[in-house]
């Protein structure tokens, strides 16, 4: 079906041929898996800060061993994604299954001895937030070569609505209750959801090796991306990552927007409690419908994300989400009022689904699949360690300027924006990632 009124969304929406038999259903299983393991990241979140807490009097340690759940994608992604690159991509999914394996018995094993110290809980959570690494960037390389493209858009709006649903209401939720049932039962469950995750990859069909190192459509990044030998070492092919991301002028700038996006929603996030117990004098029931607006509205976009693509175009529907993080931000600058800085979580939620799905879709449709892993390794190193950039910087400026003043700032960031976008996000430079083999196409442009 040809490409109408510039909409890059309408190639996707054609009759294109979709795959079924056994491949079909390679969908199901990582929904499944994404459910399984999300539900389990959202009680371990629970989990570890509470241990911590009765450890330890210390608000800084308590910090420490929820940075360390995060702390490794500062650490470890660019050299996960060059093994990403190199090894079976489901047996690396087996692999951070085995490593939460561990660390939960670990850790189920030193509370029934009473000896879970600030010290092993923190590398409890290294480990997890190692897996976790392993994790998401084999699963984001995996999705392109065991889903069919013309399924890809759906997957990965199946996949983000079940990561907000786990992690974000159910995990947090099931993690409280099964806390007041008693530790040992928390961390048990946990366990026996890891490993009926890593039963689930046992039902995924297809190859999930790289055999070649074909080239992309539409921009080449630098560095050698259509040579038949990889680079020997494993620094030289992190380089090539680099090169490749930082060549390929789209990707460049949405990984630049987004770690923006990123620094912005890590500021909310660490100066929204702040605000809502100083100054609005919030109960905790009120704060925790401000944050399940967030997660309301992440749900919203991915049951939405297809229908608003076909309708507005992606384009349009990624720039959504710019604007709603400068919503999101610029409401406390302006408010206190609960209903309205509610409804602009509401919003952000919203569209920073409708902006993951559709990144998520363009990065797997347009790089290499020999690259996916280090690019994927490369663009949420600079994406999610902005989330603790963006934390201390908001606390830095309301600090010497006022709360006001630090929201009114990530706003502006936020706008700011939106320029480069337009400039650079073009119909043009979109529309091979949503063309799909086959179909014949009018009107699409050709990439810069």
């Amino acid at each position: 079906m040809a490409l109408r009124g510039g909409r890059t969304g309408r190639a996707v929406e054609s009759g294109a041929p979709r795959e079924d038999g056994p491949r079909a259903r390679n969908t199901a299983v990582l929904v499944a898996f994404t459910v399984v393991t999300n539900l389990a990241d959202g009680i371990t979140k629970i989990v570890l800060p509470v241990l911590a807490a009765r450890a330890t009097d210390s608000p800084a340690l308590v910090t420490l061993v929820s940075l360390a759940l995060s702390l490794p994608w500062l650490l470890v992604a660019l050299h996960v994604g060059v093994l990403v690159d190199r090894v079976d991509r489901r047996r690396l999914l087996w692999l951070a299954g085995g490593l939460r394996l561990v660390a939960i018995g670990g850790l189920l094993a030193i509370v029934s001895a009473g000896e879970a110290g600030i010290v092993e809980l923190g590398l409890g959570g290294l480990v997890l937030g190692v897996a976790e690494v392993i994790a998401l960037t084999s699963t984001a390389a995996l999705v392109p070569v065991i889903v069919p493209r013309a399924d890809r858009e759906r997957a990965n709006a199946l996949i983000t609505g079940a990561e907000t649903a786990a992690n974000e209401f159910a995990g947090p939720f099931v993690g409280g209750l099964l806390l007041a049932a008693g530790t040992g039962l928390a961390l048990g469950a946990t366990w026996v959801a890891y490993l009926a995750a890593s039963l689930l990859l046992l039902l995924l069909t297809g190859r999930f090796r790289v055999v070649g190192r074909g080239g992309v459509e539409g921009e080449g990044g630098a560095g050698g991306s259509d040579g038949l030998d990889a680079p020997a070492t494993v620094n030289a092919q992190i380089a090539e990552g680099l090169r490749y991301l930082w060549g390929h002028r789209l990707l460049r700038t949405m990984t630049l927007i987004l770690t923006v996006l990123f620094a912005s929603w890590g500021a909310w996030l660490a100066l929204m409690p702040l605000v809502a117990h100083d100054t609005m004098h919030m109960s905790a029931r009120e704060y925790g419908v401000v944050l399940s607006a967030l997660g309301v509205g992440g749900l919203l976009g991915a049951v939405l994300v297809g229908r608003l693509n076909r309708l507005l175009g992606h384009r349009r529907v990624m720039l959504a989400d710019l604007i709603a993080t400068m919503v999101m931000m610029a409401v406390p600058a302006v408010t206190t009022a609960m209903w309205a800085i509610a409804g602009a979580a509401f919003v952000g939620g919203l569209g920073g689904t409708l902006w993951s799905v559709n990144a998520r879709l363009i990065a797997q449709n347009l790089v290499p699949e020999h690259m996916m892993g280090r690019y994927s390794g490369a663009a949420r190193l600079l994406g999610w360690g902005a989330i603790p950039v963006g934390a201390g910087l908001i606390g830095v400026l309301a600090e010497w300027f006022g709360v006001r003043a630090a929201f009114l700032a990530f706003a502006v960031a936020a706008a700011a924006t939106i320029p480069p976008y337009l400039r650079v996000v073009t119909e043009a430079r979109l529309a091979p990632a949503f063309r799909v083999p086959g179909v014949e196409e009018t009107g699409a442009g050709k990439t810069g």
